[in-house]
């Protein structure tokens, strides 16, 4: 499986539409404590809400532009991709505004939660369906049909624990399909690790370890700019071993001393000059 890890990751708004206000307010309270949500209890004013809303705060195509500096201009069009403009998604301080997931009531009376759904005009907003137990058959035929991402049974004992996982999978899927258009540039040259499961996984346990929130590529060097919910930064550095050896093989050509080369070889240190 390729593209494991979006390119950039940072937290969204989930919407939360049922008409009984109660259910709200309760749910509310058992959501994850690090979940950016809004409670709506009118379907139309939800509608009006998301579809009202700009789409200024979604930079992918914003990172391509024409190369004008190549001398065939008229047989064929070169187009530049920026990688630096990615981390800088971290001074957006409207990036959280976005809404990546829509949580939906099945049963209401003023519009169902099938019709709701349908009504959504941007289609990377995520839908999770959540329906009663005589509303499954109806839910499944939705997501066959690709109206719903997910649906949720509310009198599932773990409703709530697979409510807070989806989302934050759904969340997840929501910055993959949005950047599908990178990832598609990307896959005829590097960073291959962007495209390694083995890595994925690794990136999602120092995610966990240090509680990071928001990530961002980056490149010289290729690697993940990782902020806390604090705005504590990490940078992870990303090298293959044909990189490592590079470095060591210029340290020992310039006579680096013994200590640095032995750091060097030992696979344990990378060389990295920030102030480049």
């Amino acid at each position: 499986m390729t593209h494991e890890i979006p390119l950039f990751y940072f937290g969204t708004t989930a919407v939360f539409v049922d008409d009984d206000s109660d259910f709200l307010k309760n749910l509310s309270l058992q959501l994850d404590s690090r979940l950016a949500f809004r409670l709506f209890h009118s379907p139309f004013t939800a509608l009006m809400t998301l579809n009202g809303a700009p789409a200024e705060t979604r930079p992918v195509q914003s990172y391509f532009s024409r190369y004008r500096d190549h001398q065939d201009v008229q047989s064929c069009h070169i187009i530049e991709l920026s990688l630096k403009a990615i981390h800088r998604e971290v001074y957006n301080d409207k990036r959280f505004d976005q809404v990546s997931v829509a949580v939906v009531d099945f049963n209401m009376p003023e519009i169902d939660g099938l019709d709701f759904c349908r009504r959504i005009k941007d289609p990377s907003i995520k839908k999770i369906l959540l329906t009663g137990k005589a509303d499954e058959r109806i839910a499944v035929q939705a997501f066959n049909e690709g109206i719903i991402d997910r649906f949720i049974r509310k009198q599932e004992p773990d409703a709530m624990e697979m409510l807070n996982r989806t989302i934050d999978e759904m969340q997840q899927m929501y910055f993959t399909d949005l950047q599908r258009m990178l990832f598609d540039a990307l896959s005829i040259g590097p960073p291959r690790f962007l495209q390694d499961k083995a890595f994925a996984e690794r990136f999602q346990q120092i995610r966990g370890e240090l509680e990071i929130v928001e990530y961002y590529y980056t490149c010289s060097p290729d690697g993940m700019l990782m902020l806390t919910a604090t705005g504590t930064p990490y940078l992870l550095l990303v090298q293959n071993e044909d990189s490592v050896r590079s470095s060591y093989e210029i340290a020992l050509a310039e006579a680096a001393p013994e200590e640095l080369l032995a750091a060097l070889s030992s696979d344990r240190f990378v060389p990295y000059f920030w102030k480049t």
